[in-house]
């Protein structure tokens, strides 16, 4: 029966993306996600696969290089001064939005304030120490910051430098993102959920040399094995994750290629802690039950049932290798029997919760290793497979009692633990608060030195791990597949899939 539904899903999959193939399909890329990004709007976005398709429409003030360096992208230049309370940044002249708009100092400052105000901002929390925002002249914007804040060029690498049409703003309002209007190399055309987004090339790109494709179409693909058997059959031509067991495959196929990089981010469990009555209902409320919880979890066999030992087993967010990892928090042998006796101890032996978790094949894989590991230990978990834009809704809600999801990274730490374990931070669904942790983060965005700045995160670290409002589990890498046709395409640590440079030849 799965056998079945999996080759009819490929099929349909393949007859819808030759229907919506465009003439001239040599530049036509014809993209494959492994979720439906949720809003198309910068300053409410919070998915991986909405920063793909934003890496196509929506430049931003500054980007990474493949090397995680920061340079400048719609900015050209900035200047720190004030004992690094004031950020002076030059912006690129000539630089127009998809409506035809110039892109100056003033759509930079409305953009900002968005992302501070808006209701629902999911940038509040990253650039919130950003007090006022002046205009010098129509190229010059200087920010004023109510303390020096190492990680704020960071910031400005992914959507909180997002510059949006002033134009688009004030006229879409709550509904920007389904219309959205930027100054990226594409320009939205439609978006059909759970089907595609399509994007094409904007003419009047400031950096139109770069760009040799005329359209983009992405197409949402939750499973691994329709994905795979998309671009075997050429219903599309990158994937932009390749699923670890899939990985033999697309090696042994000469028409196709894989390249493979390292991730900034994390997977875990974040628990809901304190946000509503779920978590007043949810047994994983309690410390004690998640320290048993950890306990009952082997970190190994799940890298290696799960994903083929394709990934790195860890329980710490910062990947090793990395300046920011503590090796010390990496192992923790499994203990099934202290895990009992913990449960005994609070009175709740055989503990039961949901256990959200996107509804895709190798996510769920991943969830029901968890959950035979944990019922050794008394745990009833039920899974609960979601779509992923749905999840992260019904997580912002607080409509859940664990959540299995991960982070892409950012090339700051900050970007990495702030909005997800600070007191109020725009990705803390569950609420969790210690002002130990508070402290430590707040003070480690003042610091340049790596030292200190180590110490500060160490010490967070340590007593994160013994709250567990997050149980972190492995690192992923970045994995893509692309037909041969394919070429000028680079990989990045942070997984997005950028567009400048990229060629196709035709069939």
């Amino acid at each position: 029966m799965t056998f079945r539904r999996i080759l009819t899903g490929a099929a349909v999959a393949l007859a819808l993306a030759a229907a919506t193939a465009a003439p001239g399909q040599a530049q036509t890329l014809r993209l494959a996600l492994a979720g439906d990004p949720d809003a198309l709007d910068p300053t409410t976005g919070r998915s991986l696969y909405g920063r793909i398709v934003f890496a196509a429409l929506c430049d931003k003030l500054f980007d990474t290089d493949a090397n995680l360096n920061i340079v400048p992208q719609l900015a050209t230049g900035y200047e720190w001064s004030d004992g690094n309370t004031t950020l002076t940044i030059r912006l690129r002249a000539g630089v127009r939005f998809h409506d035809g708009a110039a892109l100056d100092a003033e759509a930079v400052k409305l953009s900002l304030e968005r992302h501070l105000t808006f209701q629902g901002s999911q940038r509040r929390s990253e650039i919130s120490v950003v007090r006022a925002i002046e205009i010098v002249d129509p190229l010059t914007v200087r920010l004023r910051l109510s303390a020096p804040f190492v990680p704020l060029l960071a910031q400005f690498t992914d959507r909180a430098g997002m510059i949006m049409s002033p134009q688009a703003i004030q006229g879409g309002g709550a509904n920007f993102g389904t219309r959205p209007v930027c100054a990226g190399p594409f320009r939205f055309v439609e978006r059909v959920a759970q089907d595609r987004i399509v994007l094409e090339r904007f003419a009047d790109y400031w950096n139109k040399d770069a760009i040799h494709l005329e359209r983009v179409v992405y197409r949402p693909m939750p499973d691994s094995t329709v994905r795979l058997t998309n671009l075997q059959g050429g219903g599309v031509d990158f994937v932009e994750t390749v699923a670890a067991s899939d990985i033999p495959t697309v090696r042994r196929n000469a028409r196709l290629s894989l390249v493979t990089t390292s991730s900034l981010g994390f997977r875990g469990i974040q628990f809901n802690v304190a946000h509503g009555e779920a978590a007043a209902a949810s047994p994983m409320s309690n410390p004690r039950i998640r320290e048993a919880f950890d306990l009952s979890l082997d970190r190994d066999v799940l890298n290696q049932v799960a994903f083929g030992g394709a990934y790195i087993a860890d329980r710490h967010w910062a990947p090793p290798g990395t300046p920011y990892h503590v090796e010390a928090l990496r192992a923790q042998p499994r203990d099934v029997a202290r895990a009992r006796a913990i449960l005994r101890e609070v009175g709740q032996p055989n503990p039961s919760f949901r256990l959200m978790v996107q509804n895709a094949a190798d996510w769920l894989q991943a969830a029901e290793v968890i959950q035979s590991m944990a019922r050794e230990a008394g745990f009833d978990v039920r899974i609960q497979a979601t779509e992923f834009a749905t999840s992260l809704a019904q997580s912002n809600q607080g409509r859940f009692d664990a959540f299995l999801t991960g982070w892409s990274g950012r090339p700051d730490p900050d970007g990495n633990i702030y909005a997800f374990l600070r007191t109020g931070g725009t990705n803390n669904d569950g609420r969790y608060s210690n002002a130990t942790v508070d402290r430590l983060l707040d003070e480690a965005r003042t610091v340049s030195d790596l030292a200190a700045r180590q110490r500060l995160y160490g010490e967070a670290s340590a007593a994160i791990a013994a709250d567990r409002p997050w149980i972190f589990l492995y690192h992923v890498a970045n994995v893509h597949a692309f037909t041969t046709r394919i070429t000028g395409f680079t990989p990045h640590p942070d997984g997005l899939v950028r567009l400048q440079g990229v060629r196709m030849a035709a069939n």
